[in-house]
């Protein structure tokens, strides 16, 4: 009953896009092929995003690959092959009849285009997320020599002593209490049971 449903929001997707693309990983061959040709006019660290971002499509083929049997790194490299050297080959994509690469548009593989923008857009939001959190919890550089030891930054108490307060606060509130110290880097959690 659910693959019926989704079969047919793919069709009531694809009537309201007005378009389509080919399926079978060949929008994320292509769109990696140009990422990576664009990283190469890039200096510094962005052209090593750019490159990161364009190996993390091909993830989408190659998981096609390994679900229906085949030898991802053979059709992997078939797949780039063709997407860089022949100019026809944008909608080649995986074919997990034959187990090699076709032009997935003329088998009739298709996904709508508004689908596949979504999904190329969310995974670049997600990136960016994750890039955005990591610049939030790196800390700069102390001037202190000997904080990195310590953890200690510019005379602040370490990170695991914050934590040990905040949790003790926390329980606190709750009515409970935690007995002990434990030691660094070691934090308690209240156990599935409740207890």
């Amino acid at each position: 009953e659910r693959s019926i449903h989704d079969a047919l929001m793919v069709v009531k997707r694809s009537l309201k896009s007005r378009s389509v693309v080919a399926g079978g990983g060949a929008v994320e061959m292509e769109v990696a092929k140009y990422l990576k040709e664009h990283a190469l006019t890039i200096q510094g660290k962005g052209q090593l995003i750019v490159s990161a971002f364009a190996k993390a499509l091909e993830v989408v083929p190659r998981q096609l690959c390994d679900n229906a049997g085949y030898d991802s790194t053979d059709i992997l490299s078939a797949l780039r092959r063709k997407h860089y050297q022949d100019e026809d080959g944008k909608w080649f994509g995986v074919d997990i009849i034959n187990g090699g690469i076709c032009d997935t548009f003329d088998l009739g593989v298709w996904e709508p285009s508004d689908n596949k923008s979504n999904s190329l857009s969310a995974a670049a939001e997600a990136a960016c997320v994750i890039l955005s959190i990591d610049e939030t919890v790196v800390n700069p550089k102390s001037q202190d020599p000997g904080a990195q030891a310590t953890g200690m930054m510019g005379g602040q108490q370490s990170m695991s002593n914050m934590m040990g307060g905040a949790m003790d606060m926390v329980n606190a509130q709750k009515g409970g209490s935690r007995s002990g110290n434990l030691g660094n880097g070691v934090s308690w959690m209240q156990g599935r049971g409740g207890g």
